[in-house]
């Protein structure tokens, strides 16, 4: 079973190559979908490690690139990480293990997506602002309420599944929102969600595009949107969300 690591970047040059670097050995495709860098970020890149498959996006946003990323996996399996060196890529097998072996218990089958929690026994951050840590449990208490789910973190962008599943989620987002809409249309088509504790560190160098007040916003949108809306999303707003959907949290 083969896996594929989307990593999207725009001006990361200096960060790369310590995730390429520390990417698990087993990783068959690593896939870095380029938003027109200007610093060296894919010849670097290319530098560090040949085989990476280069997709150069024009749109801008990390929605776009992810989805860029997702069309070209050829992998059985596709994790997404960023490139800024925030997310430690060792916890990639973390992720594929409960995709691989872990079981829902309460629906049975396995889990087709798995997502990291920063605010899971086990996790943490070092690079979240006060008022980031209140818009993000904002957030998540809304769509846990919403949606009858129980997600320990929302705004999270460690997310792993099978390329089979990306298909039926018909991601349309081009920007950070993107990790929200790959979560609430996952509960609409019924996907079993788990999550697993996740380490986030301070990026590496440089300063992040994420702009709370301004991608809260889009957040929220993203979420009303997605529940109301029909056209926004694969499933339609008057059948109702199954309560039952599962988001466990895996040791």
């Amino acid at each position: 079973m083969r896996l594929s690591v989307v990593i999207p970047t725009k001006n990361e040059a200096a960060s790369i190559g310590w995730v390429l670097e520390n990417l698990p050995a087993h990783v068959d495709e690593v896939i870095v979908v380029d938003g027109q860098s200007t610093d060296g970020t894919v010849e670097t890149a290319l530098a560090l490690r040949p085989d990476v498959r280069i997709v150069m996006e024009r749109r801008p946003g990390k929605g776009a690139a992810i989805r860029a990323g997702f069309a070209a996996a050829r992998g059985d399996y596709i994790v997404m990480i960023d490139a800024d060196g925030s997310m430690d890529p060792a916890e990639i097998d973390r992720c594929l293990a409960a995709l691989r072996d872990r079981r829902d218990p309460q629906h049975g089958g396995r889990y087709d997506l798995v997502k990291g929690s920063r605010f899971l026994r086990g996790g943490g951050t070092a690079d979240m602002s006060p008022i980031r840590q209140f818009g993000n449990d904002v957030l998540r208490r809304f769509v846990n309420t919403l949606y009858g789910v129980e997600f320990s973190d929302f705004c999270y962008g460690l997310i792993a599944t099978r390329r089979d599943c990306v298909a039926t989620l018909d991601l349309k987002r081009d920007g950070f929102e993107i990790e929200a809409e790959i979560l609430l249309r996952a509960i609409s088509t019924g996907l079993r969600i788990g999550e697993v504790a996740s380490l986030e560190a301070p990026r590496l160098f440089g300063e992040s595009n994420l702009s709370a007040w301004r991608d809260g916003r889009r957040v929220l949108k993203t979420i009303l949107a997605e529940r109301f809306i029909p056209d926004s999303g694969p499933a339609p707003a008057t059948l109702p969300i199954p309560a039952a959907t599962p988001v466990r949290a895996l040791a």
